[in-house]
């Protein structure tokens, strides 16, 4: 395929969409996180109003106490939270204008794979984090997916174009879209992990005072926090494993050798383990509450070392997908 076979207006388009959803999603995190400074002062106040209400019209029968009306903060999260709803349909705009301006699958180098992974934990927040108890969650969410993107598109952007010989295969659009998707669930995993760490420390403690700990008191008890994180775990294990596999049994077609050792096969690997450990000290007594978090959070520090450093420092056989 040669650069002809390229349309460059989609591929703007793409990039056009690349950037609006970069701009509504920060907008939907500052939304979203003016809502959870403000999201128990709300609480406490509605209940002073109802409490107040019943109190001055108990001795009067037949009168009904109004609800306390939607308060502005509320409003603005919920607006926050369509912002991310729209911001998810432009990055899927993104990579959808992108194949098609280059006719492939688009996730052939790491923009567009960083563009996917960001994706598939966007839409995998949006199915667990749907309840509106849950909303909070978002902006821890958004924060390194935020930084994800940033990362990607001033570093690892590359022109629209064919795809290099080696990554001619129909391997391509199996083992890197599969590994995507167990990326993308991780995400939520780490973030929901850090986050009940956080919510066992004496940062929640009701009479512990500071910003942040404000913050931690505010966020869903930890019994929720490590559901999600334990759910998604289970959830994207296998998946990011068959990738793992795929990308093996590929690597035997293109270099000869299922495993090479090269650096960004071995840290996925090595991350695989480490979410395998935190599954079985999951559901082992003794190791259920923190020991098993900090397991799931080392491994979320793995897949981050291999999207940001492998990928911008180290020179590997994954080289060719990298910086262009």
């Amino acid at each position: 395929m040669n650069a002809e076979h390229i349309d460059i207006g989609l591929a703007r388009y793409s990039d056009w969409a690349f950037t609006s959803s970069i701009v509504i999603l920060v907008g939907a995190l500052l939304l979203l996180a003016v809502e959870l400074a403000y999201s128990r002062g709300r609480k406490v106040e509605a209940r002073e109003l109802v409490a107040a209400g019943v109190a001055a019209d108990s001795d009067r029968p037949g009168v009904v106490v109004d609800k306390p009306r939607r308060s502005a903060d509320e409003r603005v999260g919920k607006a926050g939270l369509a912002l991310v709803y729209v911001g998810i349909a432009m990055l899927f705009a993104c990579i959808v204008l992108r194949g098609l301006a280059t006719s492939r699958v688009p996730w052939g180098n790491m923009y567009e794979f960083i563009n996917l992974t960001s994706f598939c934990g966007l839409i995998a927040a949006a199915i667990v984090l749907r309840k509106p108890q849950y909303r909070a969650l978002w902006a821890f969410v958004l924060l390194p997916v935020l930084i994800l993107l940033a990362v990607s598109g001033k570093w690892l952007y590359s022109n629209a174009a064919p795809v290099m010989p080696a990554l001619q295969s129909y391997w391509l659009p199996i083992h890197v879209s599969v590994v995507s998707l167990g990326s993308g669930v991780f995400l939520v995993a780490g973030v929901a992990s850090i986050l009940f760490l956080l919510k066992m420390s004496p940062l929640a403690a009701p009479d512990r005072e500071g910003a942040l700990a404000r913050i931690v008191q505010r966020l869903p008890d930890a019994q929720t926090l490590d559901r999600i994180a334990y759910r998604t775990t289970i959830f994207a294990f296998p998946i990011f494993g068959f990738g793992v596999i795929f990308g093996a049994i590929w690597a035997e077609e293109a270099w000869g050798r299922y495993w090479g050792w090269d650096p960004k096969e071995t840290v996925a690997f090595i991350a695989w383990v480490v979410y395998a450990a935190y599954l079985h000290a999951r559901s082992t007594a003794g190791w259920r509450d923190k020991k098993a978090a900090w397991i799931n959070v080392v491994g979320f520090v793995a897949m981050v070392f291999n999207l940001f450093f492998i990928n911008l420092v180290v020179t590997g056989l994954h080289s060719y997908a990298g910086v262009g």
